[in-house]
């Protein structure tokens, strides 16, 4: 009986010790592109983390952290329902978003009518900001 319980000590030591490397899932991918053709692209990771425009990962405040995995919510069932929005000659940025339940684009003036596109929009002028370090 000690022998057991000395061995599954052991094995739960080695376990916790070995650091298994655990990936987060992606919470979305948004990408804005502009009428002269400025693009961004954001990839939100549920670890948190953020990768600009391909670029190396870098960390997400937790504030902003916490916004994208509401907004990461919102946005599946968003796509779930199938929502579609007619682009407008009053738009300036596109937006395309990929979420764990599929792919949706809007126009900008779409936020008027959607709360969370009105925030998934405020969050990519935070995130360009901070961390990223690009002008949005």
């Amino acid at each position: 009986m000690k022998l057991r319980a000395a061995v599954v000590l052991l094995l739960a030591a080695l376990v916790t010790g070995c650091g298994f490397e655990v990936e987060e899932p992606d919470l979305f991918l948004v990408t804005r592109t502009g009428a002269h053709g400025q693009k961004l692209s954001l990839l939100v990771n549920d670890g948190g983390t953020i990768s600009c425009d391909g670029g190396k990962a870098k960390n997400l405040p937790d504030p902003l952290l916490l916004q994208a995995r509401d907004l990461a919510n919102q946005l599946n069932t968003d796509v779930s329902s199938k929502l579609r929005f007619s682009n407008s000659t009053r738009s300036v940025y596109s937006y395309t978003v990929k979420v764990q339940n599929g792919t949706m684009s809007f126009p900008d003036t779409a936020a008027l009518s959607r709360k969370e596109l009105s925030d998934l929009e405020l969050f990519v002028v935070q995130a360009a900001a901070n961390p990223c370090g690009l002008s949005s």
